[in-house]
């Protein structure tokens, strides 16, 4: 389906933010009060159950102000929720077997790390490609390299001729964010950044950042 996503893509990261001593529900709403109206439920350790209670309560409250939830990962947990759609990495399903799962019109979005899997995934039956990481970052325990603001420009270049937006994400802070947008993401998902100091204000000062 074609989207076109919102400039800030908060990316909620369930053992990140755990790690914080934070609640994952009231970041969320923190975020949510600040205006950011699409976020991704990142849960990789969470086991079905509690992952699935975590993301229905996680839609319910996004209903209220109209915000979009990407499930990372599962497919089925983003059906169940009522999810507006599933996030996969290039160890997950295949973009063609969560279409399955997901039907027509949810979202699908797919992370790439090189030219190759950007033009790869242009083919797939994806909403949306995702490039990273941009710069350095903590998020994962074994990151893949560094694709710079090149690389951004390169996936923006190849993802062009489908149409399809780019997200950047990895490592991307506030002071970075103009570069970033200025090589071409329609989209830049955060995670570590949005969780300095406030939450509330962190992703106020993102927001307007990107207006």
């Amino acid at each position: 389906m074609s989207w076109a996503p919102q400039a800030l893509y908060a990316i909620l990261d369930y053992d990140l933010v755990q790690a914080r001593r934070l609640s994952v529900l009231d970041v969320a709403d923190a975020w949510l009060d600040a205006g950011v109206r699409l976020i991704q439920l990142r849960a990789k350790r969470l086991e079905s159950g509690p992952m699935l209670a975590l993301a229905d309560q996680l839609v319910s409250r996004a209903s209220r102000s109209g915000a979009t939830i990407i499930i990372n990962d599962r497919a089925d947990v983003a059906v169940l929720a009522g999810a507006a759609g599933v996030h996969l990495g290039q160890g997950d399903l295949s973009p063609a077997d969560a279409r399955q799962i997901v039907g027509p019109d949810r979202l699908v979005g797919l992370s790439t790390h090189a030219a190759d899997q950007v033009k790869a995934g242009c083919e797939a039956p994806v909403s949306y490609i995702a490039i990273g990481p941009v710069f350095p970052t903590s998020s994962k325990d074994d990151p893949d390299p560094v694709v710079g603001l090149e690389g951004v420009r390169r996936a923006v270049s190849i993802a062009g001729v489908s149409g399809l937006p780019v997200v950047a994400i990895g490592g991307i802070t506030l002071e970075q964010a103009a570069a970033v947008r200025e090589a071409g993401a329609a989209s830049l998902a955060v995670i570590s950044d949005l969780l300095i100091g406030s939450p509330g204000a962190r992703a106020a000062a993102w927001l307007a950042a990107l207006a």
